[in-house]
């Protein structure tokens, strides 16, 4: 088929579709603000605009209080939590830049766990984490929700494997946690007992709080040595991952939901294969965007800072390019140069325009990975960096995805929305030809900027 002939039956194809739009309008401006935090291409939206964060993960805010007294409602409020030390850390990380928080909602232990016994759960700590989301809200920050653990601490799937009479703590002995219908009933049992939480606080339902930014299914989840094909592809965490991310979507259609991997792979000279490729495991209908880990320093990557920079964006580029999602880097630290490593990495999710970041992690106290208000670190590298990512993405039309290009990304993206309207969107990006409305119209202005016309 010759040159002119191809252009020619690829404009007749646009205007059949351009015909079966024509009829099609959405007065976007119309929806106000839910405060939700939405995915829309390879940006997340927030009311309409461009939302990207600089953040970071709280590893034991879950454990703010004596963590046993619970004879009264008056117990449980005034000890069993301390509200002071959770607002003073969450007014602290506010005055640092801080948007947007990772922490867990999981733990099996005595002192302050969720589930302490299969089925059984203790509604001490959950009143407790409905003040944590009061404390966050008062503070302007978003919260990211983390369900489970791959790993030991503070139990873990060793603990739910332990309930139903199975070994844990090797990978291949975790790894029957993904089939084993007992261990994925109770994980169901226990997310939708945190999901259709109601707040004490406020009566009202998790699912309309605006304040949690996602749902995690679990904290670093692999599939890994059962065998080498499945170390490679992944098959079967994924299909764990399909599960339980659309089960959390029919309890709450209002959040997203994340998977929480690392990004190890030996495509990416980073880790192995551990069961969980990076795209593959992204690429899943039920989940909104993508996140990986880097401890570039640790004695088994050996990266510097140069390295770190480019490893991070091979992931940027697979998760816009291939996934099509949002990327986050959502753990991160180094021992040693934390200054030069951050600038390196920081650097790539600036100029990439990738969506957030959470460094490993805020404290009340500081030492190894852990940083406290006060320290150089937060002011020299990290303030700079959340004032760029708050700043967001300009507004420049046709730039629907945000990642500062108008191509045929963005025209895709038009043509699903106008098919099926979902989510907020920036106005002053999509109306192209200033109406007020969404339509076939502003696809016809899209093509044209594309093509130069």
């Amino acid at each position: 088929m010759g040159t002119k002939r191809k252009i020619c039956l690829a404009l007749v194809l646009m205007m059949q579709f351009l015909i079966t739009l024509s009829g099609m309008r959405v007065n976007a401006a119309s929806s106000p603000g839910t405060g939700f935090v939405s995915a829309s291409g390879t940006s997340f939206i927030l009311d309409g605009k461009s939302f990207r964060f600089a953040g970071c993960n709280a590893y034991d805010l879950f454990t703010f209080g004596d963590g046993s007294n619970t004879a009264t409602p008056d117990d449980i409020e005034n000890k069993y939590m301390d509200k002071a030390k959770i607002d003073n850390l969450m007014s602290q990380m506010a005055s640092d830049g801080i948007k947007v928080l990772r922490t867990w909602g999981f733990s099996h232990e005595e002192w302050h766990g969720f589930e302490k016994q299969k089925g059984v759960y203790n509604e001490a700590q959950f009143m407790l984490f409905d003040y944590i989301l009061e404390s966050a809200k008062k503070n302007n920050i978003k919260v990211i929700i983390v369900l489970e653990n791959y790993w030991e601490a503070y139990g873990g799937i060793d603990t739910r494997l332990k309930w139903e009479g199975l070994p844990g703590t090797s990978h291949v002995n975790r790894a029957k946690f993904f089939t084993h219908a007992g261990c994925k009933q109770q994980y169901k049992n226990y997310v939708e007992h945190f999901v259709t939480r109601i707040n004490h606080y406020t009566n009202k339902p998790y699912k309309e709080d605006p304040t949690i930014f996602s749902w995690e299914l679990m904290n670093e989840p692999r599939y890994q040595d059962v065998s080498q094909e499945e170390n490679v592809k992944g098959t079967t965490l994924r299909a764990w991952v399909d599960e339980m991310a659309q089960f959390i979507k029919t309890l709450d259609p209002n959040h997203m939901v994340s998977i929480g991997i690392e990004g190890h792979e030996s495509k990416y000279g980073f880790g192995g294969d551990e069961g969980n490729p990076f795209v593959y495991l992204h690429q899943s209908p039920y989940t909104d965007f993508t996140t990986a880990h880097p401890y570039p320093d640790e004695a088994w990557a050996g990266l510097n800072p140069d390295q770190a920079a480019k490893l991070v964006e091979m992931w940027i580029n697979d998760s816009h390019n291939v996934v099509r999602k949002p990327f986050v880097m959502e753990e991160f630290n180094t021992h040693n140069n934390r200054e030069q490593y951050w600038k390196a990495m920081f650097a790539k999710i600036e100029e990439l325009t990738a969506s957030g970041d959470l460094f490993w992690c805020y404290s009340s106290f500081s030492g190894g990975f852990y940083i406290s208000h006060g320290d150089p670190i937060l002011k020299n590298v990290f303030a700079p960096h959340a004032a760029k990512m708050a700043e967001g993405v300009s507004s420049k039309r046709g730039d629907l995805n945000g990642d500062g290009r108008v191509d045929t990304l963005d025209f895709e993206q038009m043509k699903t929305y106008l098919l099926s309207p979902a989510g907020p969107i920036d106005m002053n990006t999509w109306d192209l030809n200033g109406d007020g409305q969404i339509d076939a119209l502003d696809l016809a202005e899209l093509r044209k900027l594309i093509l130069g016309l």
